[in-house]
């Protein structure tokens, strides 16, 4: 039986309480000689204060700048370490009820999709474990199997996952008034807000006051 409506699900902070930069710190660190596992250790953690700083001032001005740290990576060693990186980083950061909400909207007769700002890759290890069915992501653009560090555009981040929900949602003949969406974050306003059923998760402290002002229901995951 085909899906009528479908259930978007943010990942960071939403399903996870990783982020994008704990899957760089991943490869960063198993990645090469010692020597250079090292000095990539240490210039990612020098550079988290200016990350933190671009993610507040421009998300999508934040992922441009952060993806050119995967240049000179090969495609088979980040496929590769995907699956490691899950098993290690991500599947102890799952939130204890993450997976009771996604199978409440699979009951309900959604389309299960994840999307994220974070690279495709890192993502699809997740979605096989909580069962989802499909991942709307950023997708690394490689030349000869090397990563060049640029995303594929459009990046997915902010309003642009709001478009990519409304496309999803005309690609695949899903009633978008009908669909749910859960973030836990103010800057994915617009992919709560182009749904008829959105849901703040673990909300931040704006996203929490904008949930109560429209009366969208608020879910505590941890």
């Amino acid at each position: 039986m085909p899906f009528t409506k479908a259930a978007f699900y943010d990942v960071d902070g939403t399903l996870v309480s990783t982020n994008i930069v704990h899957a760089y710190a991943y490869y960063a660190t198993n990645r090469g000689s010692l020597l250079g596992i090292a000095g990539r250790t240490l210039a990612t953690a020098a550079s988290v204060p200016l990350f933190a700083t671009l993610d507040l001032f421009n998300r999508k001005v934040f992922n441009e700048f952060f993806y050119r740290y995967y240049a000179g990576l090969s495609e088979d060693r980040l496929l590769t370490l995907a699956e490691d990186m899950f098993e290690d980083v991500m599947k102890p950061a799952i939130f204890p009820k993450a997976k009771d909400l996604i199978d409440e909207a699979r009951r309900a007769g959604c389309k299960i999709v994840l999307v994220s700002g974070a690279l495709d890759f890192t993502v699809q290890p997740l979605a096989r474990h909580l069962g989802a069915d499909d991942v709307v992501a950023n997708k690394m653009q490689y030349v000869g199997g090397v990563a060049t560090g640029r995303v594929i555009p459009p990046i997915i981040e902010g309003a642009n996952k709001a478009n990519a929900i409304r496309d999803y949602c005309v690609r695949e003949h899903l009633a978008l008034d009908k669909s749910h969406a859960y973030s836990d974050s103010v800057s994915d306003y617009a992919m709560l807000a182009v749904v008829g059923r959105p849901t703040a998760v673990n909300p931040d402290m704006r996203l929490r006051s904008i949930a109560r002002a429209y009366n969208w229901p608020v879910l505590d995951l941890r």
